[in-house]
């Protein structure tokens, strides 16, 4: 396989939404998947999309190897945000705080934003003498979150649209939401270099160098906006409309931060020990509202201070940090994945996962085990990202995705709409890319594979047609026998059959030994289970005999109208 190919199937990024997920590849590309409401896919309609779809962008004028190529995506709640390496943003989905840089109506396909074409750097001189020496500004990130839309440039300023704080002018200290199209800068920043960002609902994180310039380790973090639930880790919940330091995370702080994420009412941060440090062990610190233990405290209060996330090994390397609405997910390097937060760490309502002493939020760390060959790690993770109840983790060096959480919508992106407790893989590559793939390489040998027949139908289209009636007749079939294994699991056990029920030995190994399995069952179960079963097997048993009775009564019937009829006359 060529290097363009492997670049084609590599996801250097993610980002997710309230319910979407887009995916940015190692050849520029960017797909996306989940729910279509709003537009936020970016297929041009507000159908939902089970698997991963390729994002088109308006390139007319432009040759093959002067399309556009991505180098970073960004999901808010349902508006998305992709980076070309021209520096150019590219806008869609959910419009109404003016999220996407323009006035008017949600957007179905990407749209360019405007305003940083042309346009010099905040840090520019601006008398006219210095106009002809402006310099050019070119977006180097983005980041987007709630309602709110932000970007990085070249020179290290910050700026943000959307749903942007104002200062309030009945009060002094409060501050409200206003919509802006317009992107404006954080004038906060000034002489400093903004290395990140993060924003939850309605508050904002940056870690920002110390100095003019960013020089490794001279970190430092400021916080901003709605605090409400301590959310911005200044010990109080008095809201900032100005970025304040963090004192967890100041210049003096033994600690380096070196990533940050936000949920809708709570912040996590990854720091390592600053140089000199004989190991490279790194803490998650987490605070904010804390009610379904999407803080990992093993408390469901709120914190107004950072503090260490309790449960996490002290000897792991984290590369990865995101937060959904109500929970929180990690990746170390040699593969862990820990999710802690609402209903098992999954994000996903108590009324529609677990029951029994299964149920209930995750107050601290859950491991999140890998179904694979590397069980329980993921191999060469890559980065977490979670949505409102999904979590989206990219592994193989970026060459698998695996999704769990709440699939609605097809938000999993395994192309169906089922609730995931354990990580399901995402359909990647895609059918799509497989079939072009695939045509690209017979093309050669028979000359007019790509042809159009009478009808207009390439023989790509034909085969991937044929590919999605198959997934399609699978995915039927399935079904079919998940009904069936739900009516006999409980025409004996008495309960709906649950993915929890399938024997351990089916899961890691693919084989099943029945009567080891049974064993192990029998073994495990108390009194009452024990009870059920002889009953269910004393009604099968019996079942099965007044059948062979009747039937043994009807061959002899049979036999006597035989003889009677073939007898001496």
């Amino acid at each position: 396989m060529d290097d363009s190919v492997n670049l084609s199937r590599k996801v250097v990024a993610v980002a997710a939404g309230e319910a979407h997920t887009l995916a940015l590849t190692g050849d520029g590309s960017v797909y996306s998947w989940g729910r279509g409401m709003f537009g936020r896919l970016g297929t041009g309609s507000e159908a939902d999309e089970p698997i991963p779809v390729r994002v088109n962008f308006d390139c007319a004028g432009r040759s093959t190897e002067e399309r556009l190529r991505f180098v970073g995506v960004a999901a808010g709640a349902y508006h998305s945000l992709a980076l070309a390496d021209d520096g150019s943003i590219w806008c869609w989905g959910y419009n109404i705080y003016g999220q996407l840089g323009v006035e008017g109506d949600n957007a179905t396909v990407p749209h360019l934003l405007q305003h940083f074409i042309e346009l010099a750097s905040p840090d520019s001189l601006t008398n006219e003498s210095e106009t002809k020496s402006k310099v050019p500004l070119k977006v180097c990130s983005v980041k987007a979150g709630g309602m709110m839309s932000l970007a990085i440039d070249n020179l290290g300023a910050l700026w943000m649209w959307g749903n942007c704080l104002q200062q309030s002018s009945s009060n002094e200290d409060g501050f409200f939401l206003v919509s802006s199209f317009i992107p404006t800068p954080v004038w906060d920043f000034h002489g400093h270099t903004v290395i990140k960002v993060a924003c939850g609902n309605e508050h904002v994180v940056a870690l920002v160098s110390s100095g003019e310039t960013y020089k490794g380790e001279d970190i430092v973090c400021y916080s901003w906006g709605n605090n409400n639930h301590g959310q911005l880790g200044l010990g109080d919940k008095e809201s900032r409309l100005q970025p304040e330091i963090i004192k967890t995370f100041n210049e003096d702080s033994p600690w380096a931060v070196y990533e940050v994420a936000c949920g809708a009412f709570h912040t996590a941060l990854l720091t390592h020990k600053k140089k000199p440090s004989d190991t490279l062990e790194s803490l998650c610190w987490t605070f904010g509202i804390g009610d379904n233990g999407q803080l990992g405290h093993e408390t469901t209060q709120c914190e107004l201070f950072p503090k260490p996330v309790k449960g996490l090994p002290q000897n792991v390397y984290l590369i990865s940090v995101d937060c959904g609405l109500f929970h929180t997910s990690v990746v170390s390097s040699a593969g862990d994945v820990w999710s802690w937060g609402m209903e098992r760490g999954l994000g996903l309502c108590p009324d529609a996962t677990f029951s029994g002493i299964d149920r209930g939020d995750a107050l601290s760390p859950l491991l999140i085990s890998c179904n694979g060959p590397h069980r329980p790690k993921f191999q060469d993770p890559v980065q977490v990202a979670c949505g409102a109840a999904h979590t989206v983790l990219v592994a193989h060096d970026g060459y698998k995705l695996w999704s769990w959480g709440r699939g609605k919508s097809g938000v999993l992106g395994n192309g169906n709409t089922a609730h995931c407790f354990t990580p399901t893989m995402v359909l990647w590559p895609p059918l799509m890319e497989d079939s072009k793939q695939e045509e690209s390489k017979t093309s050669g040998e028979e000359g007019n594979v790509g042809a159009k027949d009478s009808e207009g139908v390439t023989e790509t289209e034909r085969r991937l047609s044929l590919a999605m009636d198959e997934m399609k007749l699978l995915q039927s079939k399935l079904s079919a026998m998940e009904r069936y294994a739900s009516i006999l699991h409980g025409s004996i056990f008495g309960k709906p059959f649950e993915e929890d029920d399938i024997p351990a030995s089916l899961q890691n190994f693919g084989t099943f030994d029945i009567a080891k399995e049974w064993e192990n069952m029998l073994e495990a179960a108390d009194r009452a289970k024990l009870i059920r079963l002889e009953m269910s097997y004393r009604n099968m048993l019996a079942g099965v005999k007044d059948k062979l009775m009747k039937r043994r009564i009807q061959e002899i019937v049979e036999e006597c109208l035989h003889s009677s009829s073939t007898g001496p006359k």
